[in-house]
């Protein structure tokens, strides 16, 4: 499927309120979802309706989140379409967008949240997804797509206390409270926390995490509003880096086997979150924000997981590491939004800029087998595996340590990025609509190697301008037709900012465009279809092999089409189904990994009576690649079934149950490597008590 635009467009997918509207009480929480309002500080950033929104776009509210049983932003991508999960290593959020993989795309309120770690979800009144490259309004990075969350703000003139309380068949439970006071007419202050204590079906897996997070609102005019926050987190976590393959497909007889050290593997991260947001009316036409974020970041991650797998003998061979981050992220943004008309043209004006300084040092250590002096040894395999406590029987019956005391790397990243952005949304007639805008970057990035066999600084500055460009035609006021065109870049340094050695201090950034149609047409007020056909091309430039001194370009593309059609059917059913259809290689003609053809969803909710529901869904991946070669193995096809129920006990409370994996079916949802391969987890339920008081 190739197609060349050059315009810009999207389609907009909205997740529904909740399926139960008489818990309203309980959930507190109204999203206007008709509107994108720079005030939700959301990633539009403009007051645009969704149907003229030039972007591929899903919201899935707090509400859904709550009645869905979501504790993940990998559940989400599940049930979301033109997106699927990868594995992160066992130890962070990792979305693979329209077939670009990423760690570092994700958003808190609009500002970037790259450190790698597992995001919670208690303090969030939407997520968003969007898919293209995003560099206009979020910089850098954003190759596929882009993950923000909209986080609580505390409200004025309002008083509530909510609580979620649940537990699932694995051990597992979580306790979350919501409580807003309203301290005087102009002010208010909102407090969410939450703790997880967190279990699966493998075995030696542990962890809880704790979130902190108050909120202020003043009101300080009519034109005048001041938002503050703080945010503590404390997470800790196994890490499970999955089982090997063999015959080209993940071993199912090493479905309860844990590949790794029980007390050393593991995550620890602790952090603190501090954001500031102040927006002022200027007039009716003319809006500001200003945002300030501060995030300081403490991370260790400790594993050892499959390298190796010998079929014949049984055996497997370990390697790993420790790796530690440490990283302070500053950013101040602006943006002005503004409305005229220049005689019977219209004009909605995004102007904005921002500043970064990220300081980010980061090292890593390999094991030392007292066997081998080396990183790997080979055991036998069994359950558990003859390892624990960097201790155990290799396949030779020989006890054996290990330590980690083998320096990999050990950088001192210092980043200033600088960047400012216009766009201009013109209303030519009342059925033409022009997009045009674009962003300029500065990247300015020094890293500091401080292993004692290098010391050595390099630096290096991209200065990039992203352009983004669109048509929008609405023959009537339900229905849109639109085609879209945009850019994004990634410098060489990466998503974590790793280090620049070797060609990489010398090579431009990465570069992606995409070229989107699509149409959006809302039936009525109550149920609406959107469809949308794309292509994302990656250009990067390599050595070339003739020639060390010479570059080549690598170019890779991914092309493909997403359908979506949600809405009430009757004012009791409703209905949401996906389906997104991707098809990807490299210059070379070999499929990307983590790339499957087809993926499907449905999810369906009745309500019986005033105080009874239910929902089932069902979501499909086809088999995919394991990695971006010709002999890779590959991820088999699956389909998993959940379901949910509700019981409403009083005004206040009501009784959740939410199933995963009904019908028990095992399966492989993503890889990280070859002989490391996720098992999906079997049949489990989660029971919650929801309510207010």
């Amino acid at each position: 499927m190739k197609f060349k635009l050059t315009s810009i467009a999207a389609a907009i997918i909205l997740s529904p309120a909740t399926f139960a509207a008489d818990m309203e009480d309980i959930e507190r929480l109204t999203v206007k979802g008709k509107y994108l309002s720079v005030n939700q500080s959301n990633s539009i950033k403009s007051p645009t309706p969704i149907i003229d929104v030039p972007q591929s776009l899903s919201i899935i509210t707090a509400e859904e989140i709550t009645a869905r049983g979501i504790t993940s932003i990998g559940q989400i991508i599940d049930y979301a379409p033109g997106v699927n999960t990868s594995q992160g290593e066992g130890h962070r959020d990792s979305v693979v967008f329209r077939g670009v993989r990423s760690t570092a795309d994700f958003y808190l309120d609009g500002n970037r949240d790259d450190v790698q770690y597992y995001r919670a979800l208690y303090n969030v009144e939407q997520v968003e997804i969007l898919r293209g490259p995003n560099a206009l309004l979020f910089g850098r990075g954003g190759t596929g797509g882009i993950l923000n969350r909209v986080s609580k703000k505390a409200k004025t003139s309002d008083k509530f206390v909510n609580y979620n309380v649940s537990a699932n068949t694995f051990g597992a439970y979580n306790l979350q409270l919501d409580t807003n006071v309203d301290t005087g007419d102009k002010s208010a202050l909102r407090i969410n926390a939450m703790y997880e204590s967190l279990d699966n079906h493998r075995d030696f897996f542990y962890g809880d995490r704790y979130g902190f997070n108050p909120t202020a609102r003043f009101e300080l005019s009519d034109d005048t509003i001041v938002d503050v926050s703080y945010e503590y987190i404390d997470h800790e976590r196994f890490i499970d880096r999955g089982v090997p393959t063999a015959n080209g497909e993940p071993v199912e007889a090493f479905e309860e086997i844990v590949f790794g050290d029980p007390d050393n593997n593991y995550q620890t991260l602790g952090a603190d979150v501090f954001r500031a947001n102040v927006e002022h009316t200027f007039s009716d036409n003319l809006k500001g924000n200003f945002n300030a974020f501060y995030g300081d970041y403490d991370k260790v991650y400790s594993n050892f997981y499959a390298a190796g797998y010998n079929a014949e003998t049984e055996q497997v061979t370990l390697d790993g590491y420790v790796d530690t981050t440490q990283r302070e992220n500053m950013i101040l943004s602006s943006n002005l939004v503004g409305e005229f008309e220049t005689g019977s043209i219209g004009h909605t004006v995004i102007f904005g800029g921002e500043v970064i300084n990220t300081k980010s040092n980061q090292d890593r250590y390999n094991p030392v087998f007292d066997s081998t002096d080396g990183d790997r040894e080979t055991f036998n395999i069994s359950r558990p595996l003859s390892f624990r406590g960097l201790t155990g029987t290799n396949a030779e019956g020989v006890t054996v340590t290990a330590d980690f005391s083998d320096l990999n790397d050990d950088t001192h990243v210092d980043l200033d990025v600088y960047s400012f952005y216009v766009q201009d949304e013109i209303a030519l007639s009342d059925n033409f609509d022009l997009v045009l805008g674009a962003r300029f970057d500065s990247f300015d990035i020094e890293v500091f190697n401080a292993d004692p066999e290098v010391l050595e600084t390099r630096s290096r500055k991209d200065e990039e301008v992203s352009p983004r460009a669109g048509l929008v035609y609405k023959p009537q006021k339900n229905i849109s037709i639109y085609a879209s065109y945009s850019e994004s870049f990634l410098p060489r340094s990466g998503e974590q900012y790793a280090n620049i050695n070797g060609d990489a201090n010398a090579l431009d950034p990465d570069t992606f465009t995409n070229q989107e149609i699509g149409v959006k047409w809302d039936f009525n007020d109550s149920m609406s279809f959107t469809a949308a056909i794309f292509e994302n091309e990656q250009t990067s430039l390599d050595n070339d092999p003739n020639d060390p001194e010479s570059f080549v370009e690598v170019d890779s593309d991914v092309s493909g089409f997403e359908l979506q059609l949600q809405g009430y059917i009757t004012d009791k059913w409703y209905i949401t189904a996906n389906y997104s259809n991707l098809d990807g290689e490299n210059a070379s003609g070999v499929e990307l990994r983590e790339l499957p053809d087809n993926t499907m969803s449905v999810w369906t909710t009745y309500e019986v009576n005033e105080v009874f529901g239910f929902g089932i869904g069902a979501t499909y991946q086809d088999e995919s690649k394991v990695s971006t070669s010709a002999s890779s193995p590959v991820l088999p096809s699956y389909t998993r079934v959940d379901a949910s129920a509700y019981y409403t006990l009083s005004d206040k409370m009501r009784l959740q149950l939410n199933v995963e994996n009904l019908t028990d079916t095992l399966y492989f949802p993503n890889a990280h490597s070859t002989h490391q391969v996720t098992v999906g987890a079997p049949i489990n339920a989660r029971l919650s008590l929801i309510g207010s008081f």
